[in-house]
C-alpha cells in the first residue's frame, strides 16, 4: 500500500463490503462471548482483582511479542517488590500496565479515544515525549532484515492520519459498522501509520481493549489479544500485509475476530476460574480465622504475590498483625511463603496456579 493509497484508506472502505456471509457469521458468535464475557466479569466483587491480574498477564503477553520476555515469576515479584526488582523487561511490563491504566481512566472519564490519549499511552509507556514520527527513516522489517513495508515518512501526513483514524473511533456516523469489525480496521490502520519510533505494537493493542470499553463491549478492559497474536505470529504480520498490498481486508477482519472469540473464551474460563478460587478462600478463610474480611480477600487476589505491607494497607492494622495474619494462612495451606533478600512475600497458591497454567513462553 502507498502513502497516498493510506491516506485515503479508510474514506475507501464501506460498511458493506464487511457484510459477507463469513465475517457476520463471525461477528455473532465473538459478540455472544464477548457478552458472556462482560456479564461474567460483574460477578466479581471487586473488578480490580481482574484489572490487576489480567493487566499483568497482558502486560507480559503483548511484551513478548516485542521480543521482551519476562517469566511469571518476575513479574509477580517486581508487582510486589519494584525497588528490588532491576530487570529492564521488567521495568517494561511495569511500564505497560501503567499505561493501560492510565488509558482506561482517559476513556472512563472523557467518553471518547483520542489522538492525544494515543500519544499519552505511548509515551507513559515508552517513557519519552517524542509524540508523533517527526524526522524520516522508520521502515518495517522481515527476521531477514528486508524491508516489507514503509509507513508515511511527513510529519504533517502522520498527523492527518491520526486525525482521520480519531474521527473514524469516535464518530459512528463515519462507519457505520460493527464495532468489532471496526476495532479489526482500526488496528490496521494504526499498525500501518505507525506514528510512534518506538511502542507501536504494545499501543496499538492496548487501543484494542480501550475501544471496546469505549463502545460498552466491556465494561472493564480485560480482553487482550495478545496472547493470540504471539502464538499465531506469522498469519497476524501476513494478512497485516496482505491486507496493504492486496485489499485482503476479509481474511484480515475474520482473523481479529477470531483472536476475539478465542479469547474472550479463554478469559471466560480464567475468569470462572479465579471466582471459583476466591469464593472458596473465602469461605474457608471466614470458618477458619476470626480476622476474616472481605478486604482480606480481596487483597489476596489483587496480587499474586502479595507481602505484609499489602496487607497492612488493605485491612488498616499493624505490622505485627498482618504479620500474624500471613502466618496463619501459610500454616492453612491458602499462601506459601517466600523470601528476596531481607523481605518475605506470601504466593496465593490458588491464584498463581491459575495464571501460570497455559503459559506460553515458559
Amino acid at each position: 500500500m502507498t502513502i497516498t493509497n493510506l491516506l485515503t484508506e479508510l474514506n475507501r472502505l464501506t460498511p458493506a463490503q464487511f457484510e459477507t456471509t463469513a465475517i457476520l457469521k463471525k461477528v455473532a458468535t465473538a459478540s455472544r462471548k464477548l457478552a458472556e464475557l462482560k456479564g461474567l466479569a460483574a460477578s466479581i466483587p471487586n473488578e480490580g482483582i481482574l484489572i490487576n491480574t489480567l493487566g499483568m498477564q497482558e502486560a507480559k503477553d503483548s511484551s513478548a511479542i516485542e521480543s521482551i520476555v519476562i517469566t511469571h515469576d518476575e513479574l509477580f515479584r517486581n508487582d510486589a517488590f519494584p525497588y528490588l526488582i532491576s530487570n529492564p523487561a521488567a521495568k517494561e511490563v511495569r511500564h505497560y500496565i501503567q499505561a493501560l491504566r492510565m488509558g482506561h481512566e482517559l476513556v472512563m472519564s472523557t467518553g471518547l479515544l483520542t489522538a492525544n490519549h494515543i500519544v499519552a499511552i505511548q509515551r507513559t509507556l515508552e517513557r519519552n515525549s517524542g509524540g508523533f514520527r517527526k524526522l524520516p527513516g522508520t521502515v518495517l522489517k522481515n527476521n531477514l532484515g528486508e524491508t516489507v513495508y514503509t509507513p508515511p515518512q511527513d510529519p504533517d501526513t502522520i498527523v492527518a492520519l491520526m486525525s482521520d483514524l480519531e474521527s473514524f473511533i469516535n464518530d459512528d456516523q463515519v462507519f457505520d459498522a460493527d464495532p468489532l469489525i471496526k476495532m479489526a480496521i482500526i488496528h490496521h490502520q494504526f499498525e500501518s501509520i505507525h506514528p510512534f519510533y518506538d511502542g507501536n505494537g504494545r499501543t496499538g493493542r492496548i487501543v484494542n481493549v480501550l475501544y471496546l470499553v469505549q463502545k460498552g463491549l466491556l465494561d472493564i478492559p480485560l480482553l487482550y489479544l495478545s496472547r493470540h497474536i504471539v502464538r499465531t505470529k506469522p498469519d497476524y504480520y501476513r494478512l497485516l500485509q496482505s491486507a496493504r498490498d492486496d485489499h485482503g481486508w476479509e481474511e484480515w477482519v475474520l482473523y481479529m475476530l477470531t483472536a476475539v472469540e478465542e479469547t474472550a473464551q479463554h478469559t471466560i474460563d480464567t475468569v470462572t476460574a479465579i471466582r471459583d478460587a476466591l469464593m472458596d478462600y473465602k469461605h474457608r478463610i471466614r470458618t477458619a480465622y476470626k480476622f476474616y474480611s472481605q478486604d482480606l480477600i480481596n487483597g489476596l487476589f489483587n496480587h499474586p504475590y502479595t507481602k505484609i505491607e499489602f496487607i497492612e494497607h488493605d485491612l488498616k492494622v499493624s505490622r505485627l498483625t498482618a504479620a500474624k495474619y500471613l502466618a496463619a494462612l501459610t500454616e492453612g495451606g491458602f499462601v506459601e511463603k517466600k523470601k528476596i533478600g531481607r523481605a518475605n512475600y506470601y504466593i496465593n497458591v490458588a491464584l498463581n496456579a491459575i495464571l501460570t497454567r497455559d503459559d506460553i513462553s515458559e
